[in-house]
């Protein structure tokens, strides 16, 4: 069993703020014993700059310096990654790095929140971010094995998260800055629907609280077992730390139990 961590922060406008607030929690994670520590979308920046750009060989020295120092897999959110040759929109990445520092692996997010929802939001995410490509990204995590990543709205592609097991993923990661609208209505919901249907671990960690740009979001950071069972869930405050033992020897259980991933026709 590891222990994973999933932390809840309420990022704004001031990356060097963001940046301190990660880190003390990512160190409280660890200080609770905490093997894999996962921080949510939009870690650096919440604000009205939505194209804002954020350099690698600027960010990553510091994601993996965290990593080495705590000892940890970190999945330090996303940032803004410059796309080549298209200098209006960024990619918004995904990073996963090792305990000893290196980078495990990159997802650009592929589904793009674009959406007019009743009572709430109104956003064109890709005006100003690209797809990535339409190519699953599956990672080696010490202890945890192979993990799938995606990004928030790729939360209701569920071809994604089954592409992503396919490939031998058994977590499932799900980093996010969701609506407080839909999150209410869906969060949840769909987080326990991806766990049940892959009978994976899904760890989901949240931005929270009322954003520099007027958004709102659910926070409501989770940890769900592959039975559909939560088994952390944040307190409601704007800065959490759940945490969870992601047990592999019950999720074999529940798959032997339940053998609908060898069941598939299609």
């Amino acid at each position: 069993m590891v222990l994973v961590a999933a932390i809840q922060v309420d990022s704004g406008d001031d990356e060097e703020r963001n940046w301190a607030r990660a880190q003390a929690l990512a160190r409280q994670a660890r200080a609770r014993g905490a093997r894999v520590v996962a921080l949510p979308e939009n870690l650096l920046y919440e604000g009205a700059d939505l194209e804002r750009r954020h350099p690698l060989d600027e960010w990553e020295p510091r994601f993996a310096a965290l990593a080495r120092e705590l000892e940890v897999t970190l999945l330090p959110g996303t940032l803004r990654e410059p796309v080549q040759g298209d200098p209006t929109r960024a990619y918004n990445t995904l990073l996963a790095y090792g305990p000893d520092g290196a980078r495990l692996g990159r997802y650009r997010k592929i589904h793009l929140f674009d959406v007019d929802v009743p009572g709430g939001p109104s956003e064109r995410e890709s005006e100003v971010i690209a797809a990535g490509p339409p190519e699953p990204v599956v990672v080696d995590v010490p202890g945890l094995g192979r993990a799938g990543l995606t990004v928030c709205y790729d939360l209701r592609f569920p071809e994604l998260f089954r592409a992503l097991v396919g490939q031998g993923a058994r977590v499932l990661f799900v980093p996010a800055s969701f609506a407080l609208v839909t999150g209410k209505a869906h969060w949840e919901t769909l987080l326990r629907a991806r766990a049940i249907e892959n009978l994976a671990w899904v760890i989901a960690p949240g931005q929270s609280g009322k954003k520099p740009n007027g958004r709102l979001k659910f926070g409501n950071s989770l940890i769900v077992d592959p039975w559909g069972t939560v088994v952390a869930r944040a307190r409601e405050v704007a800065e959490d730390v759940v945490v969870a033992e992601v047990d592999l020897a019950y999720q074999d259980e529940v798959r032997r139990a339940i053998p609908c991933l060898a069941h598939r026709r299609m």
